[in-house]
């Protein structure tokens, strides 16, 4: 039997970041943007294709940027309108796709395999970008192709606020010609080994055989000559905000005292957060649940900036244990949930102490997946600890 044509859409927020910005403030528009920390300490999160010109780039020094382009106008980031922008596009997708998936706070792909059957998937591609402008006025591109890797391609070069297709067949012809560090995963040292092979552009990969790739950069160069090809087996992961990482308690005994309650709201808030950078993941919603001696079951949550770090999500889940807490009456079961699951990205980063700190929990849990998640515990923690 035969198999039904991939067709792959990858959808991006075109400078999702400086897009917000200058939506929330349109004097803006056209100017040298970057979106980051200060002028001499902070790092560039985002910048605007005008700020681009002068060859600033994410993860640049701020000091550096600045002095590239003296008269870049510095926006330090408005974190809770980038969660509120990226939910809004993602329900307007989820109403309409068959089959999608957040790669990020700005990034989608979605399955139309089937679809040629009653729709033009091209046509139905543009429809929804037109739907996400309108109701947004936030840029997208796109790229539509029989696979991620293709699809994702397109749309880097469709950009700034435009779309591609390439049709089967065509992915060769269509990505011979572009730089090789176009391909997703080539960096800097990968790229410096390609050129002393006498490759520049995609196309020169398949001018070497298969073993020799393999010879001269491992698997990598037998995935490298595949993706010349534009040969590529990802699937679209499905996408659905009941995806969550929670965990529970139910004590021996049920239990009044409020600061133990609280030290186990903070282990448990700690211990979830830690999986959730283990899976490259950010929440934005969590939730707390209590259950008392009667199995009478409560719950709140409320949506976050999307975030990864223990600092930002346990205040949260006491101000939640506050307002669902019963004064005075025992608790059997305590809980809590993060929702709202998407990949990393650069919003995490966007203030002064964003790398720092960012840098600091890879230290912590680079020392709790060497000897253990429990060696590292948050202070409030060893009361509750101690009256075990």
């Amino acid at each position: 039997m035969l198999q039904p044509q991939r067709y792959i859409a990858h959808l991006d927020l075109d400078s999702f970041f400086v897009s917000v910005e200058v939506l929330n403030n349109p004097a803006l528009k056209g100017k040298p943007v970057v979106v980051g920390g200060s002028r001499e300490r902070g790092v560039v999160a985002a910048c605007s294709y005008e700020a681009r010109k002068f060859g600033i780039h994410s993860a640049m020094p701020m000091k550096k940027a600045m002095q590239l382009c003296p008269d870049a106008v510095l926006v330090r980031g408005t974190r809770g309108e980038y969660s509120r922008f990226s939910r809004w596009v993602t329900e307007i997708i989820a109403a309409k796709a068959p089959l999608f998936e957040k790669a990020s706070v700005d990034e989608f792909y979605i399955d139309l395999t089937g679809m040629d059957t009653y729709f033009d998937p091209y046509q139905w591609t543009i429809g929804l970008r037109k739907e996400i402008i309108d109701k947004t006025s936030l840029p997208i591109s796109f790229g539509l192709a029989t696979n991620k890797l293709v699809a994702k391609i397109a749309t880097d070069e469709a950009k700034p606020n435009g779309y591609i297709f390439v049709q089967p067949g065509m992915e060769q012809a269509f990505l011979a010609p572009l730089p090789v560090n176009k391909i997703p995963g080539v960096g800097a040292h990968t790229f410096t080994a390609l050129k002393e092979m006498d490759i520049k552009f995609i196309g020169d990969i398949l001018k070497k055989s298969q073993e020799e790739m393999e010879e001269r950069l491992g698997k990598w160069g037998h995935d490298l000559w595949n993706k010349a090809q534009g040969i590529h087996f990802g699937e679209v992961h499905p996408w659905h905000e009941a995806k969550s990482i929670s965990t529970e308690n139910t004590f021996d005994e049920s239990k009044t005292d409020v600061g133990f309650l609280l030290s186990e709201l903070v282990r448990m808030t700690e211990k979830i957060a830690f999986e959730l950078r283990q899976d490259e993941k950010l929440a934005g919603c969590i939730a707390v649940k209590i259950r008392y001696p009667d199995f009478e079951t409560t719950s709140r949550q409320t949506t976050i900036n999307y975030t990864f770090r223990d600092d930002e999500l346990i205040p949260v889940a006491i101000d939640l244990f506050h307002k669902l807490y019963r004064k005075g009456k025992a608790v059997r079961l305590l809980g809590v949930r993060l929702s709202e699951l998407t990949n990393h990205a650069v919003q995490g980063s966007l203030f002064d102490d964003g790398i720092k700190k960012n840098n600091l929990y890879k230290a912590i849990d680079d020392v709790k997946n060497k000897f253990g998640k429990d060696l590292l515990q948050k202070a409030r923690t060893l009361r509750k600890n101690k009256e075990k």
